[in-house]
């Protein structure tokens, strides 16, 4: 994370947890995080819980370990914990090939992807505004 000195959010307390190489569609994966972003911590977390998508799953522990980094590294408190910002990025291909008929291959391509997800504090957030 880079903070600069004039900037305005160089004052404040960020969690941040990645996954990287996870075997999946950035689109499927963004059709997930579209639906937290900017949502608190609870609420994202009651979202994930009760969506019937296969990638809510790892963003889910994703969410978990950002606000674990949050109270443990920095002693926040996860009820004032909000998603600013989650991404996700395309990854890696891993290509495979698969045989077929007459000798010939054909190929499997697996598309993986990165998330990042930014936890912030609301308290925190509305001290440096004032």
């Amino acid at each position: 994370m880079i903070n600069r000195k004039n900037s305005r959010w160089s004052t404040e307390i960020k969690a941040l947890a990645q996954h990287k190489h996870i075997c999946m569609s950035v689109f499927k994966a963004r059709r997930v995080i579209d639906q937290i972003r900017g949502r608190s911590y609870e609420e994202a977390l009651m979202i994930l819980e009760l969506m019937p998508y296969r990638a809510s799953y790892p963003i889910l522990k994703l969410v978990f370990s950002a606000a674990a980094n949050a109270s443990n590294n920095m002693g926040l408190n996860k009820a004032y914990l909000f998603i600013s910002k989650a991404e996700v990025n395309t990854g890696t291909i891993v290509k495979k090939l698969r045989p077929r008929a007459r000798g010939r291959s054909y190929p499997i391509k697996r598309p993986t992807c990165h998330i990042t997800i930014i936890l912030r504090d609301k308290t925190k957030l509305f001290k440096d505004e004032s």
